[in-house]
């Protein structure tokens, strides 16, 4: 069943936005030239690998000049690429890895490889039974001030409760943190 709700809801989103989809990729486009869109390895079910999708919000050369994890005031983050992150436009693409099967709409964020020596083995394990998610309780809760250990205390959470009931909740939580509208 989740995987269906995922399926048909991102197909209707990717009507719905697709002019949001076009502004986007035209102003990358324009501000610092193509390709538009980025692919990032991720872990996801069973710990996985897979090319996460988002629109680049970075200069093209990012990851040769950085770590895999930005900064405030990371200057490596474009000027359209602050608008894309602050509205989290930038993370659209990733109704594709959804309809492809590599995501879901809910779960806890994919990890890049290098995040995998952050758990245990035992925590690994469970948060790796899930699909990751475009979003999820940590992102739902507090965005993007949580901890590393509020999150993995989350994701934890996420994977042993999931239900189609929490999945509503945490995507009405976060469309309402991204209109302006929620609360920490």
């Amino acid at each position: 069943m989740k995987r269906v709700l995922d399926v048909f809801i991102s197909i209707v989103a990717l009507i719905l936005l697709s002019p949001v989809w076009i502004a986007a990729a035209v102003a990358i486009a324009y501000e610092s030239g193509r390709p538009v869109l980025f692919r990032q390895t991720r872990l996801g079910l069973g710990g996985r690998e897979f090319g996460m999708l988002k629109f680049r919000s970075m200069v093209k050369n990012a990851a040769a000049v950085g770590p895999y994890h930005t900064a405030q005031d990371d200057p490596r983050i474009t000027r359209v690429g602050r608008w894309l992150r602050r509205t989290s436009i930038d993370e659209l693409p990733q109704l594709l890895n959804v309809l492809k099967g590599d995501m879901s709409l809910v779960g806890p964020r994919p990890d890049v490889p290098a995040q995998r020596g952050f758990y245990s083995d035992t925590d690994w394990q469970q948060r790796c039974s899930v699909r990751p998610g475009i979003t999820g309780l940590a992102q739902a809760s507090l965005r993007s001030e949580a901890t590393e250990t509020q999150r993995l205390a989350l994701d934890l959470r996420y994977a042993r409760e999931h239900s189609i009931g929490m999945d509503f909740a945490i995507l009405l939580r976060t469309v309402s943190r991204l209109s302006g509208k929620g609360s920490n």
